[in-house]
């Protein structure tokens, strides 16, 4: 007779489950056996992690590229406790994911017992569901309930299984229907859609904030912009999806943008938001009214005042909106953005160059992954300087992707990320951004890209320090203290675990030794040496922030590390004017 565990199965195959991300554990050994024995043409794969924080990040990054349910799955006590970052980060991400977290034996359960946690009260925060199965009755209806809460929420579901209840006898239910996204469009009420044209068309100089919410949404948000004669803003987690054949595209704003992103919105007389939660309050215009459009109405006004407010998903809002919108607009605004840009981007551009010195530019790096790869590639980037240069170097294209943590903001992110879309199609050139820092947190699952046979292509930009840390300490006017990283050589780390390892150390061998990763059938990890001061500054430097850059560099000299700052000026100002 089937047990708990089969039963499980069956229901995953069901709703279109291919793989499932993990680590196995004696909790889990009635769950990891059913998949054994399922052996058929559509037989779940299990992708074998070394560590249950990437099996999370993985199964995130699947659910984000594929919008579909992904699942994760691990062990009892320390295996629940190592998901734990990974499924934060997917739940930020709004990905419908599915966490299988097993318990220890239910007889025990209360009693302290070897590897006893509480499950239910460690993963609330980081889902919209989490429930504890104690009988097998109860699975049919809880694994429903947490599959279609995933999906139509969008976010972590956890189901917690006690090990024996998985080899207990499977209840008795006939199937359900197969868990998929239910289709369903979102309108703002007339009076809503009224007042925001209102406020629209009593506007001299609109700005539009695009954010991840504008996703399939392209023509229409442009549609409004040509209507409006209004610069497009976008949040970094809007570029992939806006930034492509945009004319009214000035660039991002916030701590990773451009000048013309934050001017364009500063000197906005009002601000449009679509879809979007971006957080820095900081970068919102002063003065400005703002009109609000988020698919989510307890998102309206969380990051900024606002006059108008609509709940509805962009594309039917903007479509919806735009019959109620006077043209004949003056374009100076747009103008002037869309010049400010231009400039801002010919700047950057100019420092993404072989000035043939090393350190290899970090921008340099990004620049020429962006040359390189495919027309389709998936990009993953690491929380800190590799998503600086991500986000103002690579192009996206309505095909690309950019995946990462913009939302948790974890280190170690960009790896299993990776790892996680690779599994979905082993075809598409998938491009890991990686920190030297980052990678190292969790550098034991490169083990897990040569076991699973996945060939993710991995960029390090080893600069020896935690770099974006030490940009916020000179900010804050903070000697650098415990951010080095007496680094090994990653591409040796890499040849020994069976992947192909490239060391790049000057700017002339990084096209070639690019071209050769990207050409490659397997894995390949390029470890680049990269500039330790290179600054990436944010669009507006406040007051406080050049004090601190100042009270930095005196404190540096002081302390007997004047070195540093003749690095920075050689990084920063004598390479830029004579590169």
């Amino acid at each position: 007779m089937a047990n708990v565990a089969d039963f499980f199965i069956d229901t995953l195959k069901r709703a279109g489950v291919t793989r499932i991300w993990g680590l196995p554990g004696d909790s889990l050994n009635a769950f990891t056996d059913a998949l054994r024995r399922d052996s058929g043409d559509d037989a779940i794969r299990w992708m074998h992690m070394r560590h249950e924080e990437a099996a999370a990040f993985a199964a995130g990054a699947e659910a984000e590229l594929t919008g579909e349910l992904a699942v994760v799955a691990g062990s009892c006590g320390p295996g629940n406790l190592h998901f734990i970052n990974g499924l934060f980060d997917a739940n930020r991400n709004r990905v419908p994911l599915l966490a299988i977290a097993s318990h220890i034996p239910s007889a025990e359960i209360g009693s302290t017992y070897f590897q006893e946690t509480h499950p239910q009260e460690l993963f609330r925060e980081c889902s919209v569901y989490t429930e504890l199965v104690s009988d097998p009755a109860q699975l049919p209806w809880v694994l429903e309930i947490a599959m279609r809460t995933a999906v139509e929420k969008r976010g972590v579901a956890v189901v917690v299984v006690p090990g024996d209840v998985f080899f207990a006898d499977a209840p008795d239910r006939r199937p359900t229907a197969p868990i998929r996204a239910a289709g369903s469009t979102v309108l703002p009420s007339a009076s809503a859609l009224a007042a925001a044209a209102t406020a629209l068309n009593d506007a001299k100089k609109v700005t539009i904030l695009a954010g991840s919410g504008v996703a399939g949404a392209h023509d229409e948000v442009l549609a409004l912009a040509e209507t409006l004669q209004a610069p497009i803003v976008h949040a970094l987690r809007g570029k992939e999806h806006i930034e492509w054949d945009n004319p009214y595209d000035v660039g991002m704003t916030g701590l990773l943008g451009f000048s013309s992103g934050y001017k364009a919105m500063e000197s906005c007389d009002t601000l449009l938001m679509l879809g979007t939660d971006f957080p820095y309050r900081q970068f919102f215009p002063s003065k400005a009214t703002v009109i609000q459009v988020d698919i989510r109405g307890e998102q309206l006004g969380r990051r900024t005042p606002i006059d108008v407010g609509l709940v509805g998903g962009v594309k039917e809002t903007a479509n919806a909106l735009l019959p109620l919108l006077q043209g004949d607009r003056s374009s100076k605004h747009l103008d002037d953005s869309v010049a400010h840009y231009r400039t801002t981007r010919e700047r950057l551009d100019d420092l993404a160059v072989d000035d043939g010195k090393a350190p290899v530019r970090p921008e340099y790096v990004a620049r020429v992954l962006d040359e390189l790869a495919d027309q389709d590639a998936v990009f993953t980037a690491d929380v800190g300087s590799p998503v600086i240069w991500a986000a103002r170097y690579l192009h996206m294209n309505g095909k690309r992707r950019l995946i990462g943590s913009f939302a948790h903001g974890s280190m170690a992110n960009a790896m299993p990320q990776a790892l996680g879309v690779q599994g979905v199609d082993r075809s598409r050139q998938v491009i890991a951004l990686a920190g030297d820092g980052g990678l190292a947190m969790l550098l034991g699952d490169l083990l897990s890209i040569r076991q699973n046979d996945l060939p993710v292509k991995i960029v390090v930009f080893n600069n020896s320090s935690l770099n974006f840390v030490e940009l916020e300490m000179k900010a804050a006017g903070i000697v650098n203290f415990g951010t080095g990283l007496d680094n090994p050589s990653f591409a040796a780390i890499a040849e020994a675990m069976g992947i192909t390892g490239i060391r790049v150390e000057k700017g002339s061998e990084l096209r070639g030794a690019i071209a050769q990763a990207l050409a490659t059938d397997g894995p390949v990890l390029v470890d680049v040496v990269t500039a330790r001061q290179e600054l990436a500054m944010p669009p507006s430097i406040t007051l406080a922030q050049a004090k601190g850059f100042s009270l930095w560099a005196l404190r540096t000299v002081l302390s007997g590390r004047g070195d540093e700052l003749i690095d920075l000026a050689d990084t920063n100002v004598w390479r830029r004017l004579f590169h």
